[in-house]
């Protein structure tokens, strides 16, 4: 009977938060907080995220990028993240929204690794291959994503038990496996700086962090669920930090067991379809190799779906305050599933999009890792920076740093403007067209576009928009879900809801 009044106390108590920031109560309440640190841990998906950026470091200083250079970014992840954590107000639209892109063409990708090491490299994948591979997973997700809230927090145990396992698996069969021929010294490990694109060695270390920056990255996406999470203001948080202290001890372990066991041949790594794939096969052969990496594109598929599902929620909040096109169509819970399935398929609608780079080249595709990156900062450094400048409203909540608040904030945003301009530069010091860094170009197209649909001539969002709009009184008051504002005073204006009320 205790257990019972407790979870009605907690339920109470999220609903009510939820109240005191204008919203009513529109999601199912299923994460318990095992399966939030789920979402957040199988985001960052670790083993299948290393392999998708292994072209990041091994050029870039090989072994000792690999291992130290994921020190460095979990001691700056925790100051930016925990920043955040007593701030959880953080959200970017497009970072989720690449996120989803970048992880599934990574799982695109890992699949046609697969096919060219079971046809013993014969099979070598076009760009409409994997293209194709590409949207099919998204369309997979989107049918995932839409089912009921208490089903995909179920899914988010599986997905951790699964992604563990295979962390162990390899960190302790890969050392065993490996032949003498392709083990390395400690020296050549830790220590051996290998610098395949020609930058000066100090900024070759630096364009490494980039691996790291996306692998252990989309944590945060918890935050998104949080109107279906019990006790959010403090299960939240906690995931984050825990999912980020997890992730960097178990990939520091995965890190070293791969400079040890991945040969000295790092030039014909680098030029492989998958470096990671390559490492696997020098060490299992092809059978073993395929075992392990259809465990790895499993890992990576979940991590799709729960990025889509993260993603599709902030999607919903923002329509719920008008703040994105087709805002009226998107703000629809399902009857059925009790679900925001409109935002689903517009968000997986929008990933295929971004994935139709692929036919730019190369680099156009990896505008999108690097965007999800750059756009998430850009929205963790908002509201870090405004928590401390000028005079606001704001109150601690159960996650606090107290005194050491400002001091890890400057840190985290100094790094993260640093970070965002390096991402910018191109592979290589010498470059052309065709191999130029193009995530500048899409990251100012989309703030172009963004800024003529805020500002365009009677129909744009400075003509209406006036910021969150408040539905709780609404809710009050007949009990109904869906769009709508909390006052009488809210006029419709070139067919667009306005909200006047203040929440």
């Amino acid at each position: 009977m205790a257990d019972i009044n407790e979870l009605k106390s907690t339920k109470q108590t999220d609903e009510e938060l939820l109240a005191s920031l204008g919203y009513k109560q529109e999601f199912k309440r299923a994460f318990t907080p095992l399966e939030v640190f789920g979402i957040a841990f199988s985001i960052i998906g670790l083993l299948p995220s290393i392999a998708s950026v292994l072209f990041y470091t091994i050029p870039n200083g090989g072994g000792p990028a690999m291992v130290w250079g994921l020190d460095v970014r979990i001691v700056i992840c925790f100051s930016s993240r925990v920043t955040l954590n007593h701030l959880i107000t953080d959200a970017n639209t497009i970072g989720s929204i690449t996120g989803v892109a970048s992880i599934d063409w990574g799982c695109a990708v890992q699949v046609m690794a697969a096919v060219n090491i079971g046809s013993g490299g014969a099979f070598e994948a076009t760009s409409a291959q994997t293209f194709g591979v590409y949207v099919a997973i998204i369309a997979m997700h989107i049918v995932i994503c839409c089912l009921g809230t208490s089903v995909l927090a179920r899914l988010q145990t599986v997905y951790v038990v699964l992604n563990l396992v295979l962390c162990l698996a390899v960190i302790i069969a890969l050392p065993a496996a490996t032949p003498a021929e392709f083990k390395n010294t400690a020296k050549f490990a830790l220590w051996e700086f290998t610098n395949l694109n020609g930058w000066p060695k100090g900024f070759a270390f630096i364009a490494s962090f980039n691996a790291p920056l996306w692998a252990i990255s989309g944590y945060d996406s918890c935050v998104h669920i949080s109107e279906e999470a019990s006790n959010a203001a403090t299960a939240v948080p906690w995931a984050i930090t825990l999912a980020i202290a997890t992730a960097g001890i178990v990939g520091w372990a995965i890190n070293m067991s791969l400079a040890f066991c991945m040969g000295t041949d790092l030039q014909a790594l680098y030029d492989s379809d998958q470096p990671m794939a390559q490492i696997f096969f020098q060490s299992f052969g092809q059978k073993g190799t395929l075992a392990i990496w259809a465990i790895v594109v499993i890992v990576q598929f979940m991590m799709g779906s729960s990025m889509l599902l993260a993603a599709s929620r902030q999607t919903f909040a923002f329509s719920r305050d008008y703040a994105l096109p087709f805002s009226s169509w998107l703000y629809r819970m399902n009857s059925y599933t009790k679900t925001p399935v409109n935002t689903v398929i517009y968000d997986g609608v929008l990933a295929i999009a971004f994935g139709c780079l692929a036919f730019a080249g190369d680099q156009a595709i990896n505008a999108v890792f690097a965007l999800s990156v750059v756009g998430n900062y850009i929205a963790y450094a908002i509201p870090i920076a405004a928590r401390f400048i000028g005079d606001n409203k704001f109150k601690a909540g159960p996650f606090s740093l107290g005194v050491f608040s400002l001091p890890v904030a400057i840190i985290a945003n100094l790094f993260m403007l640093f970070m965002s301009i390096v991402i910018f530069f191109p592979t290589t010091p010498t470059t052309d067209a065709p191999n130029m860094n193009y995530t500048v170009v899409v990251l100012l197209g989309i703030m172009v576009l963004s800024v003529i649909w805020f500002y365009f001539p009677k129909y744009g969002g400075i003509y209406w928009f006036t910021g969150p709009v408040a539905n709780i009184d609404q809710a009050v008051n007949d009990g109904t879900s869906g769009h709508g504002s909390s006052s009488a005073e809210d006029e419709k204006k070139d067919g667009v809801v306005v909200g006047t009320t203040h929440a």
